[in-house]
This record gives C-alpha cells, sequence and structure tokens, in this order.
C-alpha cells in the first residue's frame, strides 16, 4: 500500500495490502545487502517480467519494528487526511446513511490501520518499510505475509520510478477522480504481484474458479482481520474497491496494452474502472460532467465532494440492499457533487447528479425515492407526486427533485433538519463543465 492524500484513498491504505491469499515463492540463495535480500532479489526480476519495465535503480527496503511503522503510518494518516476535512466527510456519510450516527470515524480509521501492519511504501522517501515477523498470535506478521508484501509494494516502487505516485494522487475534493486513480495503483500491484508470483499473466486461468476465485480470495483475506470485519459495509466496500475492481480494470488494460501502465493518463473517474472499455476504447471515452454548485442561499458550506457512480451504487445498495438494483441504478452515472450546508437547525445535505439520459435519471429518481422510504420509514407514495417529492420522518424534511441542468437530465436529492428550508441551492445556477 502506498501513501495517500485523500479521505477515500486513505481509507484504501488501511488493509489488503498483504494479501495472504498465495504462497510466496522462494530464492535459494540471497542476492545484495540488507534486510530481506533474499526476498528481494526473488521478486525483481519476477515482476520486472510481469511488468514489462525495468527498474531505474534498486529500491530501498528497510525493516522497522512493528511499532515504528505504526506510528510513522499514524503520522501519514493524520497529514495526509486533516482533522477538518475527515470531520466532514464524516459528516456526509452520515447524513447519506452510508456510516452509523454514533461511528467515531477517526478512531476507527486508526484501528484499522493498525491492523495487522506488514508493510508500506513510502512515495516521499523511496523507500518500502517491512515489519519482521512477530511469532504465529493474533496479528503476528508472518514470513509468508512478508514475501507477498514485498512483491506487493515493489510493484509500487516500480510504478513510482515511471509515474510518480505522489503527483498523480495529490487532488483535493474529487473522491471520484482520486478513488480511480486509486484503483488502478492498487489493482495494479494486485495484478502484477500475482502474476509474478504466479508465472504468468494468465494465472487466473490455472485457478479453479478462475478470475473469480481471485476476486474471491482477495475478499475472503478480510477474514484474518477482525477491525475490518467489524466495519459497515460501506467503508468494507471502499477499502475492498481497489484491489478487486481496480485488479479487473487492470486485468482488462494488460490484454489490450501489454507493457504499459495504465497511468498515462489513469482512468477518470470510477465509471470508468467499473466499465473498462470507457477507458481503453478510444471511441467510448466517456469522462464524468464536472458538477459546480453555486453558493447555499442560506447557511454555509462545511464540506463539499462527489461520490461518484462506485459509491452511488453504495448508496443504494445500502438503503435497498440489492445489489443487481444498486448497478443498475447507479449505470448512467455522468456526474455528481453535494454539500454538507450548516443551517440554523443543524447539518443538511444537497446532491446533485446529472445522468446520460432521461430514462436513466428517472430510474434513479425512482430508486432513490424507494431507498428514502426505506430508510426514513414513511409510508409508499407519502412523498406526494409530480417533479418534486417531499417527505417529513425522524426530525428530517427531505426533498427528491427531477430537474434540468444546461439540457441535462438531473435529480436533486436534498436531506435537511425539520424547519430548515429543502431549498439550500437553486438548481437553475447549477454549471456543468466537460474536461
Amino acid at each position: 500500500m502506498t501513501s495517500h492524500n485523500s479521505r477515500n484513498t486513505a481509507l484504501a491504505t488501511l488493509a489488503l495490502a498483504f494479501l495472504p491469499v498465495l504462497a510466496a515463492c522462494q530464492a535459494d540463495r540471497a542476492v545484495g545487502k540488507g534486510p530481506y535480500a533474499k526476498e528481494v532479489a526473488t521478486a525483481i526480476p519476477a515482476i520486472e517480467k510481469a511488468v514489462g519495465l525495468k527498474f531505474k535503480s534498486p529500491p530501498k527496503v528497510e525493516s522497522r519494528s512493528k511499532d515504528e511503522v505504526r506510528a510513522f503510518l499514524e503520522k501519514k494518516f493524520n497529514e495526509d487526511l486533516p482533522a477538518l476535512e475527515l470531520a466532514g466527510a464524516e459528516r456526509s456519510y452520515k447524513l447519506f446513511g452510508l456510516i452509523p450516527d454514533t461511528l467515531d470515524l477517526r478512531k476507527f480509521m486508526l484501528g484499522l490501520l493498525t491492523e495487522q501492519v506488514a508493510g508500506y511504501y513510502d512515495p516521499a522517501t523511496k523507500v518500502l518499510y517491512v515489519v519482521g515477523t512477530s511469532g504465529n498470535g493474533p496479528g503476528a506478521v508472518t514470513q509468508e505475509m512478508i514475501s507477498v508484501t514485498i512483491t506487493h509494494e515493489l510493484v509500487h516502487a516500480l510504478q513510482d520510478q515511471y509515474f510518480p505516485l505522489d503527483s498523480l494522487e495529490k487532488e483535493h475534493g474529487d473522491n471520484d477522480h482520486t478513488s480511480a486513480v486509486q484503483a488502478v495503483i492498487e489493482g495494479e500491484a494486485v495484478f502484477e504481484q500475482m502474476n509474478a508470483m504466479l508465472g504468468g499473466s494468465n494465472f487466473a486461468m490455472a485457478l479453479p474458479g478462475g478470475w473469480e476465485r481471485v476476486r474471491q480470495m482477495i475478499r475472503d483475506a478480510q477474514g484474518t482481520m477482525p477491525v475490518f470485519a467489524t466495519a459497515p459495509m460501506f467503508i468494507q466496500e471502499t477499502l475492498l474497491f481497489p484491489y478487486l475492481s481496480g485488479a479487473e480494470c487492470v486485468r482488462h488494460f494488460k490484454e489490450r496494452r501489454p507493457g504499459q501502465m495504465p497511468f498515462n493518463p489513469p482512468p477518470a473517474s470510477t465509471k470508468q474502472v467499473l466499465h473498462p472499455e470507457l477507458f481503453l476504447d478510444s471511441t467510448k471515452v466517456d469522462v464524468p460532467t464536472r458538477v459546480i454548485l453555486p453558493k447555499p442561499e442560506s447557511g454555509s458550506v462545511v464540506y463539499e465532494n462527489d461520490l461518484g457512480e462506485f459509491e452511488t451504487r453504495l448508496f443504494l445498495f445500502q438503503h435497498l440492499g440489492d445489489a443487481a438494483t444498486a448497478a443498475r441504478g447507479a449505470a448512467g452515472w455522468e456526474g455528481d457533487r453535494y454539500l454538507v450546508v450548516n443551517t440554523p437547525q443543524g447539518a443538511g445535505l444537497t446532491w446533485l447528479t446529472v445522468w446520460d439520459s432521461p430514462v436513466t435519471a428517472a430510474q434513479f429518481r425512482d430508486l432513490m425515492e424507494q431507498s428514502i422510504e426505506k430508510r426514513f420509514k414513511t409510508p409508499h407514495g407519502s412523498g406526494g407526486t409530480g417533479t418534486t417529492r417531499k417527505f417529513s420522518a425522524k426530525g428530517r424534511s427531505v426533498e427528491l427533485a427531477a430537474v434540468t441542468v444546461q439540457g441535462k437530465p438531473a435529480v436533486l436529492f436534498t436531506d435537511v433538519p425539520a424547519g430548515a428550508s429543502t431549498r439550500l441551492i437553486d438548481a437553475g445556477k447549477v454549471k456543468l463543465m466537460k474536461p
């Protein structure tokens, strides 16, 4: 796992880099000096062969105690995710109903961060830090984990020599784009790790169950992580996304563009990660529409960001409980933006989504109405009819409106404390831009 600079990519740094699901190959003898020289000497030629690129210089590897690596990761967590940004993200996901109101996100994420730390590549120092073995008890770092970690993190080191990871990841306020970049960074490390360790890019074909088995093995790794296992669905799926969907996207990329890395350019959105043909096929490339929201009519902005197609799926799945319906409902996503606004009555949320056709916009609005009714336990049809639906429940006022923005079909969702105005923004002042 690499160091990261955004709310969502910070989540993705906290688990699963070691993927203890495969046995590492072992060299007959160590080559060079320093900690783990034998493992590094084994992994480098296999990685170079798998990726199709050579290391420009030998990567530096240093051994650290688990406490030292934990302290380093906590420091990076605090640097990359300032308290105000984390507080804004926490408030927004609670308003979306994606995490429990009682969850202390910082405390929980630090717990995940320190769980079973096995190693870490830091683009800032160009050093791969590895934890020494520590027995066989709960949370112990085993030799197998070290071997897998070194292979995985050396892929990050090679990536960094050709496409500096820090520059790829230094972005704030565009969660969807940052999540997409993170997906191919981690996805390539997973794919090439397996490629190197199993001796070929068609490794999935040699496993019973093929690629779906690979996906299941990665998902099963969460069973070794007690804190991760207690995480809300949204956090679990956000963590798994780079390793599952990212690796699958990279698999398609490698089939079409062998010997290349997926960073020139990287995918623009999680939509392109979920649908690789929109990233790889020049006749189908689909970049998201940038949504620029106006200042709120009243109150002040606490936080703003976007969800993207992937997290829009998670929103629908959280409240409807059907994965196929959630995927179908988010499939026409073209862009979104939300604001958390501090009103006199408390925090409110307004979220505008743009769709690729009136049909997909109407389908999403219908599913949003069902989500509101299930989440707030309001009677079916209680929002009324027409282009704007209004709901009252649990001390909240919720409004769902079909709107048109610059000729594009859109859906505006607003959730505010009872007594606050649901007109947080004027949809007529929203601006849309294509890159």
